[in-house]
């Protein structure tokens, strides 16, 4: 296995109820030496919480667990305003639509595929090295309260990306990031988005 050489290091979660399925998958991400893994869970609802404790890079994620499914862990981390990059790992493969719906960055079937597990891996450090090079002004973020979604978006915009764009780079639907577009200009009084991006490159 090639290393990721000159990465930032990233720390990860696993939370799946089967044993052997987080052995399996902390046994891969061995092969990579800049991914360091802070805590294998199974049970859904204590992996909420390690969540917003440790707020690790990346949680992968299973999607059929007892009490709370992987999608219901989704929906409560990020209710706390915590968003990290979530990736499922699942035996089904029908649930792939509606992982993309809910902003997965990933999908991966088991057994997974180490060359697979690669690609996933390489595509988040190259998001991660393009959100480097445009930092919005705390000044900005704390002005007008903007989410850390809305930050990621407005980043991308910065950097001429469509909607369309935008959304298959975040793994949400055009609608949707035409809607967080609209609410982005409405939270801080622009009236265009040519208009934000020359407020953004003066502060």
């Amino acid at each position: 296995m090639d290393k990721l050489k000159n990465k930032t290091n990233i720390n990860c979660i696993i939370v799946d109820d089967e044993k052997e399925a987080c052995d399996r998958l902390e046994s891969l991400l061995k092969n990579f030496e800049n991914v360091n893994v802070e805590a294998k869970i199974q049970n859904s609802e204590y992996g909420i919480k390690k969540i917003m404790e440790l707020m690790p890079d990346i949680v992968f994620l299973d999607v059929e667990m007892p009490k709370k499914s992987g999608f219901d862990v989704v929906h409560e981390v990020r209710k706390q305003n915590i968003n990290p990059t979530f990736i499922f790992v699942t035996g089904y493969n029908q649930y792939a639509i509606k992982a993309i719906h809910n902003a997965a960055f990933d999908y991966l079937l088991k057994p997974i595929d180490i060359d697979e597990l690669k690609n996933t891996i390489n595509r988040f450090y190259n998001l991660q090295e393009e959100k480097k090079q445009i930092n919005l002004p705390s000044e900005l973020k704390n002005k007008f309260s903007l989410t850390p979604r809305e930050i990621e978006i407005i980043e991308l915009i910065a950097k001429c990306k469509s909607s369309k764009e935008i959304a298959n780079i975040l793994f949400l639907s055009r609608h949707t990031v035409d809607t967080h577009r609209r609410n982005i200009l409405k939270k801080t009084g622009m009236n265009t988005t040519a208009e934000l991006l020359s407020v953004i490159f003066k502060i």
